[in-house]
């Protein structure tokens, strides 16, 4: 049977997604939990392997890119009309949210797989605000408060938001493939060189196998969306793996499957719970897990809610725009990135005070003290 151009992404994208599903469930990777490592134990290792992930995403999509199998320009991430407010504070939410529901986008649907039903729960509360956000009643919110902030840079004369596009305009440099090369190199080789300046990530395994596949996995998305689905009659959107939107647009597929069609992102949700699910029923690790009290299921509702909203205007997640978004070398990227670490780690800090009995405003200003943001307290 021949498959259409569209059949063939959906195919490409689920399969490179079990394998994702499977090597994230069997290494643990973790983006919160990379950063509850670093703040609660200074463990660098999954950081470390998140950071390699980065690096071998930033060379290997530039590579395609310079090659001319894929044009990065035509990515949601390098839009000239700049969410810097969407990146900001969806950036902060997320990461708020994903401390509270116990993972990222992409963790949820590996925890989900392996049998999590706090992670469903977090999944569909998700799944709904994210849809609500992209277009019901968050939408307003969206349109007329976050992006109403937007900056266009085509008016400033710039093409798009790209690192190397920016710094190309302040530099009045002529040749702009010289500088994308320069910042590419520099920001991919620094991730990558600081992921393997540990001699004691090196013997780890598990994380380094983790760093270097899921870097791959998202250059793999490009080239299945850009390469392999290149069709003038039947064109498909270029993207890599993301999991806020899609996982919104996978429950809306279920709902009305007779009248929609599926794309890449939602078979790349089945493919990551899918794999998940068949790593852990054949290691013996599928358990199903239920929330252990009333406060740990209103925590993970809160942060379905936040992961949702956060998700969609900073378009992206740890993986959408912490691996995917920062391999186009996006501005946006990068702002997102920073402040999901940071809105992650500043949750930590207070559930830390919290649990000290705490006020929760003493325990922010504690938090706030601890990552030299307030003179030290009292």
């Amino acid at each position: 049977m021949q498959l259409s151009n569209v059949q063939n992404v959906v195919l490409w994208g689920f399969l490179v997604a079990v394998a994702f599903g499977a090597i994230a469930n069997k290494t643990n990777f973790c983006t919160m939990g990379a950063v509850s490592d670093w703040v609660n134990m200074d463990d660098k290792n999954r950081l470390r392997a998140w950071f390699l992930a980065i690096g071998v995403a930033i060379l290997g999509s530039q590579l395609l890119q310079a090659q001319g199998y894929i044009d990065l320009n035509k990515s949601i991430y390098l839009a000239a009309n700049f969410g810097w407010l969407g990146h900001l504070l969806g950036g902060f939410l997320f990461g708020v949210g994903m401390t509270l529901g116990g993972g990222c986008g992409q963790r949820t649907l590996v925890r989900a797989g392996g049998g999590n039903l706090k992670s469903l729960v977090v999944m569909l509360l998700m799944a709904i605000t994210a849809y609500m956000t992209l277009r019901g009643l968050l939408a307003l919110v969206r349109l007329n408060v976050i992006e109403a902030a937007n900056i266009d840079l085509a008016a400033r004369n710039i093409a798009d938001q790209s690192m190397a596009t920016l710094i190309q305009a302040a530099t009045g440099a002529a040749d702009a493939k010289t500088v994308r090369w320069i910042v590419a190199g520099i920001t991919g080789l620094g991730f990558t060189i600081y992921a393997l300046a540990s001699a004691e990530f090196l013997k780890s395994f598990k994380n380094l196998f983790a760093g270097v596949s899921i870097g791959l996995f998202v250059v793999a998305g490009w080239y299945i969306t850009g390469k392999l689905g290149f069709d003038e009659f039947e064109p498909v959107r270029l993207e890599s793996y993301t999991f806020v939107a899609p996982v919104a647009e996978n429950v809306n597929y279920l709902m009305t499957f007779t009248g929609s069609t599926i794309n890449f992102g939602i078979a790349a949700v089945f493919g990551i719970i899918a794999g998940s699910f068949l790593y852990a029923v054949l290691s013996g690790n599928f358990q199903i897990e239920t929330f252990s009290s009333r406060a740990d299921m209103v925590n993970h509702m809160i942060g379905g809610v936040l992961m949702g909203f956060g998700g969609v205007i900073a378009l992206g997640c740890t993986i959408g725009q912490g691996v995917t978004g920062m391999s186009t070398l996006a501005l946006g990227a990068v702002i997102t990135l920073t402040m999901i670490v940071f809105g992650a780690a500043l949750t930590m800090k207070v559930e830390y005070y919290l649990m000290d009995e705490q006020g929760f405003f003493r325990a922010l200003r504690l938090a706030l003290a601890d990552m030299r943001l307030l003179p030290a307290a009292r």
